[in-house]
């Protein structure tokens, strides 16, 4: 049974709710809509679904590869030496090494669903409340806060593998060290290795971050009651 009073997390969702100026009956008509229980419910299910709809589209050939959005270009460092091998008529091997570099990614996405679902069992209260109030990429932040360090240990040695594939990464690699020691350029800016784990985190969560903006600005075509009562509400 509900108490008379909105438990703590609804009157904090209330309060973001009238602060976006929404009308004077609007919070005490949504003291019903929802209780505690259903908010954290929800988030937690925007969660899964965010995670769930990056890890397909990215887990598979072309979900970096064929996605403007997320395609891993080479590193800047490395853009005079993909040049200049171009010139000399190797465009073939560098095409090759941006192919690898996505395939890479591919590859290393569908390692991050334990990660990732661990981070939504262990969410918090105080975790919910951000979220729901928090806009279009709070679920991204929370992402990027509580799974960028593991996934990045989980990705980098399936990366690594991919890479050594491919035999102009490792001279590519050879011309970035050889710029650190010039002083020219970070020593972190000329690992190949570490340039396609970061990008392949960063399409992840941009991709999480677009599914979340979708559940919040169309929350009934996701065809869930619960969601649909939830961030409606915050609409």
């Amino acid at each position: 049974m509900k108490t008379a009073a909105p438990p703590l997390l609804r009157r904090h969702c209330l309060k973001v709710l009238a602060s976006l100026g929404l009308p004077l009956g609007f919070t005490a008509a949504s003291q019903a809509a929802f209780s505690e229980g259903d908010a954290a419910q929800a988030v937690r299910a925007a969660l899964e679904r965010g995670a769930g709809s990056a890890l397909q589209l990215l887990g598979r050939s072309g979900g970096f590869l064929d996605n403007p959005a997320v395609r891993i270009p080479l590193p800047p460092v490395l853009k005079e030496a993909a040049r200049l091998a171009r010139i000399t008529g190797q465009q073939a091997r560098v095409d090759e090494l941006v192919v690898a570099m996505n395939r890479a990614a591919e590859a290393a996405v569908p390692e991050g669903r334990a990660v990732l679902t661990q981070a939504v069992r262990s969410m918090s209260i105080e975790d919910a409340r951000n979220i729901l109030s928090g806009g279009d990429q709070s679920v991204t932040r929370f992402f990027s806060d509580k799974t960028r360090a593991p996934l990045s240990q989980a990705f980098t040695p399936i990366v690594a593998r991919s890479m050594q594939k491919v035999s102009l990464a490792e001279k590519f690699e050879a011309l970035a060290g050889r710029a650190v020691s010039t002083g020219l350029v970070r020593r972190e800016d000329a690992n190949l290795k570490g340039w396609v784990t970061d990008r392949t985190l960063d399409g992840l969560y941009r991709m999480i971050g677009e599914e979340e903006r979708r559940i919040r600005q169309d929350p009934v075509g996701t065809g869930s009651a619960l969601l649909s009562r939830v961030f409606g509400s915050l609409r």
